[in-house]
């Protein structure tokens, strides 16, 4: 099942998508799938998966508003988190290897961290990431995420 619902969204994302080395196969693929809804918004991607994205693409005729980073490793993560920071990305996809350790663990863990902070959707699997890719929520007018509170609370 394509995920249609998002296609004829009238406001357009800015979508940061990272993989690791494991898990490349599934965003390409997962991407693939996306790529007529994807195209119509900007992707950001750390530099080995935005450039396997950008390569899959091209293989299906598709153009796409591509923008790649770092690799992870080099800081690609970090580049993600700092425009979350700035509030320019929407929606991130980030399918993780959690099954092998990663070098550039405390950079991942940031990324995870600022999303949170800053109520960033992040889709850590396709499942979720079809489900909030096909969300009402980002044409509805009446929505207001609620942000964040970081208070006690007391009974």
């Amino acid at each position: 099942m394509k995920t249609e619902n998002i296609s004829n969204m009238k406001k357009q994302l800015t979508i940061a998508l990272v993989a690791h080395d494991r898990r490349k196969s599934d965003m390409v693929e997962w991407a693939v799938h996306n790529a007529e809804m994807l195209a119509k918004h900007k992707i950001i991607c750390t530099g080995t998966t935005g450039g396997l994205i950008q390569e899959a693409f091209e293989r299906v005729g598709v153009e796409a508003d591509i923008t790649r980073m770092n690799s992870g490793p080099m800081g690609g993560d970090a580049e993600i988190a700092a425009l979350v920071v700035r509030k320019q990305i929407n929606l991130a996809v980030f399918l993780i290897d959690d099954l092998n350790a990663q070098p550039h663990e405390a950079d991942i863990q940031m990324l995870l961290r600022q999303c949170r902070v800053h109520n960033v959707p992040i889709a850590c699997n396709r499942y979720s990431a079809d489900l909030m890719i096909t969300s009402t929520l980002w044409d509805n007018d009446d929505y207001e995420p609620t942000e964040p509170k970081y208070i006690k609370f007391d009974r």
